[in-house]
C-alpha cells in the first residue's frame, strides 16, 4: 500500500472513531471485516481524498449503516 493511502487511511479511522465514540481498533475491525476498507475507502482513495473530513465521517457512516455494521 502507499504510504499516501496509509496515512489516509489512518487519518480517516481516527475521525470515524472519534464520531462512533470507538476505539480506532473497533473502527478498523469493523471497516476491514465490512469489506468497507479495501472495496471503499482504497479503491476510492483518489475521490474520498478530496472531500472534507465531516464529509467523509458522514460518506462512511452511512454506508456502514447501509451494511448494518453501524446502528
Amino acid at each position: 500500500m502507499d504510504a499516501k493511502i496509509l496515512n489516509f487511511t489512518i487519518f480517516l479511522i481516527h475521525k470515524l472513531a472519534s464520531a462512533w465514540k470507538l476505539s480506532p481498533g473497533r473502527v478498523y475491525g469493523i471497516l476491514n471485516s465490512s469489506g468497507i476498507l479495501d472495496n471503499y475507502v482504497i479503491k476510492c482513495y483518489d475521490v474520498l481524498h478530496t472531500l472534507g473530513a465531516e464529509a467523509m465521517v458522514d460518506d462512511l457512516s452511512e454506508l456502514a449503516r447501509e451494511r448494518g455494521v453501524l446502528k
